[in-house]
C-alpha cells in the first residue's frame, strides 16, 4: 500500500504525523502557515523534499490568509529548519507565482509533480547498483514519508526488488529521534523487505564484517563540490564504508543540489533542543544536571562519496560541478 507523507485540498494541508509512528497513525489538518511552519519545526513533516512541498504549500495557505505578504511568509517558514535546500526551493516557486500575480496553488501542484516524478526517477537509474547487492545499510528515513510519495534512499531499492534482486536492508536506528527504527522500518515492514534494526553504533561491525555490500543514504543539502549534509551520523557511516571499500551513495532530487554553495564548509547546521537527546519517549536518560548537544545534520566530504543518484542519472562526485552548471546553462 502507498504511503503518502502529505496532500493538499481546498484549503487544508493534510499530514501524516510523524512523531506518532509507528505505534499510531494520525493525519492532522493544517489550515495556516503558521500551522505548516510549526509543523516543520516540530518534525511532524520531516524529510528534505517532504518539507519543500510542505513550505509550498505553506505559502499557498497564507496567500489565503491575507495575514502575511510573500516575504514575511518565507521568513517565517525559511527560519524552521535551515539546512534543508528543499524548503528554500518550494517556498521561493510559490512566492515567485504570488509576486507575479500567478495562480499560486497551480505552482505548488506543480512543485509536488515535480518531486515525485524525480523520486521516480531517482529508482529508475539507481535500481540496477543494486542488482547484485543484497545487503544494504541506510541511515534515517529517505523513504515515502521523507519525500512525498516514493522515496529517494529507498527507492532503487524499491525498483530492484521488483526487478527481481533479493534484498535485505540493515536499518540505522538513527539516534536521537529513531527515524530509522520508527520510520524506515515502519516502511519496509509494510512492503514485507527483510530488513533488521540496528543500533547506529552497529553499523561499522557488519561492514567491517563484510554483511552490508552497499550504503544508500538521502541528503538534505548538497554543495556543488559534492559535500553534503545528512542526519548526524552519516559522515561515520561514510567514513567506515570508505575504509572497508564498501560503496557509498547518495539519492536525492534536484531541488537538494545547492550549486551556490561552493563546499559543505557553508552548509547551515541545524542545532536542536538538548531535550531531544536528554529523553526518549518522555522518559529522561541523562542526569538532569547534565547538559546536551544536538546537532541535527552533519557534512560528509564528497571524497567519501561514491555515486550520486540523480533523476539524470548517476553521477560520480567529480562530475558534479560540470553536471549542475549545465542544468543552470540558459537552454
Amino acid at each position: 500500500m502507498a504511503v503518502r507523507a502529505l496532500w493538499y485540498r481546498r484549503g487544508v494541508l493534510s499530514v501524516l504525523d510523524q512523531r506518532a509512528l509507528p505505534g499510531r497513525t494520525v493525519i492532522l489538518r493544517l489550515r495556516s502557515v503558521d500551522a505548516v511552519a510549526r509543523a516543520i519545526r516540530t518534525l511532524t513533516v520531516r524529510g528534505a523534499p517532504s518539507i519543500g512541498v510542505a513550505a509550498a504549500y505553506g505559502m499557498v495557505l497564507a496567500h489565503r490568509q491575507g495575514k502575511y505578504p510573500p516575504a514575511q511568509a518565507a521568513k517565517l517558514l525559511g527560519s524552521t529548519r535551515p539546512t534543508a535546500h528543499d524548503l528554500f526551493v518550494g517556498i521561493e516557486t510559490v512566492r515567485a507565482a504570488w509576486e507575479a500575480g500567478a495562480d499560486v496553488q497551480r505552482a505548488a501542484d506543480a512543485y509536488r509533480r515535480k518531486v515525485v516524478d524525480e523520486c521516480h526517477a531517482i529508482g529508475r537509474a539507481g535500481a540496477s547498483l543494486f542488482a547484485r547487492s543484497h545487503n544494504v545499510l541506510t541511515h534515517c528515513n529517505a523513504g515515502a514519508l521523507a519525500t512525498v510519495e516514493w522515496g529517494t534512499a529507498l527507492a532503487p531499492l524499491r525498483v530492484a526488488r521488483a526487478r527481481g534482486a533479493r534484498l535485505f536492508v540493515w536499518v540505522d536506528e538513527t539516534r536521537p529521534l529513531l527515524q530509522g527504527a520508527r520510520l524506515t522500518a515502519w516502511e519496509l515492514a509494510r512492503e514485507h523487505i527483510p530488513h533488521a534494526v540496528i543500533a547506529d553504533n552497529a553499523a561499522g561491525h557488519f561492514l567491517a564484517t563484510g554483511e552490508v555490500d552497499a550504503v544508500i543514504v538521502g541528503a538534505d543539502r548538497i554543495a556543488r563540490n559534492g559535500d553534503f549534509a545528512n542526519k548526524i551520523g552519516t559522515y561515520e557511516k561514510a567514513v567506515v564504508a570508505h575504509e572497508n571499500g564498501v560503496p557509498f551513495y547518495v539519492a536525492a532530487p534536484w531541488s537538494t543540489f545547492d550549486p551556490r554553495r561552493a563546499s559543505g564548509a557553508s552548509i547551515p547546521v541545524e542545532e536542536r533542543g538538548e531535550e531531544e537527546v536528554a529523553r526518549i519517549g518522555g522518559h529522561r536518560l541523562t542526569p538532569r544536571t547534565s547538559r546536551s548537544r544536538n546537532p541535527a545534520f552533519d557534512i560528509t566530504p564528497a571524497r567519501f562519496v561514491t555515486a550520486f543518484i540523480t533523476p539524470g542519472g548517476v553521477v560520480r562526485p567529480r562530475d558534479l560541478a560540470r553536471v549542475l552548471a549545465r542544468r543552470s546553462a540558459p537552454q
